[in-house]
This record gives structure tokens, C-alpha cells and sequence, in this order.
């Protein structure tokens, strides 16, 4: 990074930019303890922008877009920021880290970043600066979102869709594919993933009712 301000400075809320491909999510529930945390002490971590090239005078927020909403609840008129002089490639690479440190990602925007950031950077390369490792960030750049049905659409609307990447060895796998396939596949038309992430949630609270079953027996004996 290149010409970096470090110091604080004072800017105006109207002249924050929120950037277009954050990808970052924050409940309703953290956005409130972060709101009543910033109230109740008047502290919070500074904001980091850069300045916009499309608007002259205002600043594009790279990492503090939730302070940032917090502060205008809150009332306020300015934000504490740290301006640094960076380009796109580095934004992005920030986007992809800095705002990962907290809330969740939102998927269609944190591929966007990644499949951006994989045109100029070899995936080998990429892993040694973004938390994912080479084979995730691989997956990811490669995974083809299913096709919403309308209903689907409407609800997509409201809540997230959180990613689980994990790997598993060839025993693993056939063991899960079994389970998989013993439970009952919801009656609504869904994608094929739909219908596995489905599966895997029944199957995660069919343990969790025989755990709870199991212990009721034990203090019952």
C-alpha cells in the first residue's frame, strides 16, 4: 500500500461511501449490541476509507460499514476515519478480510470478490492473503449458485445464504452420502442442494433430540 494516511480524522457521515461488493452481513441482534455499545461508551474503532474516484470530496468505506450505520442511529454527524490511498485490487483484497473478522459473509458478492481477485492473482497466491485456503478459494470460484424458484426468491430476499466449506476422506463421504439418502426429502420442489442442505439439518437435529433423549433416561435411571 502505497501514500497511507494513518492519522485520524474527522468526516462528515455524508461524505462516507459504502462499497457496492462488501460482502459482509451483520445480524439484527450484533447490530444492536454494537449500536448500544458505541451509545453507552462514545467509543468505537475507527473507519477505514479511501477516497472516491467518482465523487469528488467523499470517501468509500472499506472496512466499518456497520459502525458507520451505527453512528448515523446513533445520531451522530461524523465518523472517526484512517484514509488510505489504495487501489482496487488492494480494496478488494481488504473487503475479503478486514470485514471477515466480523458478522457473515453474504455468498454472491463474497464470489464476486474472489473470482475478481483470481483474475490477477493465482489462486496459490491469493490463499497466503485471504483467510480461505487454496482448495476453498478453488470451490468457491467454482461453485454455481442453484437457480431460486419464486417462493424461494422471496424468502432469499429477507435472510442470507451461508456457505459451509469443509472436507471430508472418501470413507467420510460414502458414510454421509448413506445418511443422506435415508432421510425423507421435503415434499416442495427444491434444488438438489436445497434439498441436501434439508437433509443435513434434519439429520443434525436427529441428533441432537437423541442426545437430549439420552440424557432424560440417564437422570430418569
Amino acid at each position: 500500500m502505497t501514500n497511507m494516511t494513518n492519522s485520524i480524522q474527522s468526516i462528515a457521515l455524508d461524505k462516507l461511501v459504502a462499497h457496492p461488493d462488501n460482502p459482509n452481513r451483520q445480524s439484527r441482534a450484533n447490530f444492536a449490541k454494537l449500536v448500544r455499545n458505541i451509545e453507552r461508551t462514545g467509543r468505537y474503532e475507527p473507519l477505514v476509507v479511501r477516497p472516491c474516484s467518482e465523487k469528488a470530496g467523499h470517501f468509500q468505506i472499506i472496512n466499518g460499514h456497520h459502525r458507520c450505520h451505527a453512528l448515523a442511529k446513533l445520531g451522530y454527524e461524523t465518523a472517526d476515519c484512517i484514509i488510505w490511498d489504495i487501489n482496487d485490487e488492494q480494496t478488494d483484497i481488504l473487503l475479503a478480510t478486514l470485514n471477515r473478522l466480523g458478522g457473515s459473509d453474504e455468498l454472491g458478492k463474497k464470489l464476486k470478490l474472489l473470482k475478481r481477485l483470481n483474475k490477477t492473482i493465482v489462486t496459490g497466491e491469493l490463499a497466503k492473503l485471504l483467510p480461505q485456503t487454496a482448495k476453498q478459494i478453488e470451490r468457491l470460484t467454482n461453485l454455481k449458485r442453484p437457480s431460486l424458484s419464486a417462493m424461494q426468491a422471496k424468502t432469499a430476499a429477507n435472510c442470507f445464504a451461508n456457505p459451509l466449506v469443509f472436507f471430508v476422506n472418501d470413507s467420510q463421504q460414502e458414510q454421509i452420502e448413506k445418511a443422506l439418502l435415508l432421510v425423507e426429502e421435503p415434499k416442495a420442489k427444491m434444488t438438489k442442494a436445497a434439498k441436501r442442505a434439508a437433509a443435513l439439518a434434519h439429520i443434525a437435529q436427529y441428533f441432537f433430540n437423541m442426545k437430549k433423549l439420552n440424557r432424560g433416561v440417564s437422570h430418569s435411571g
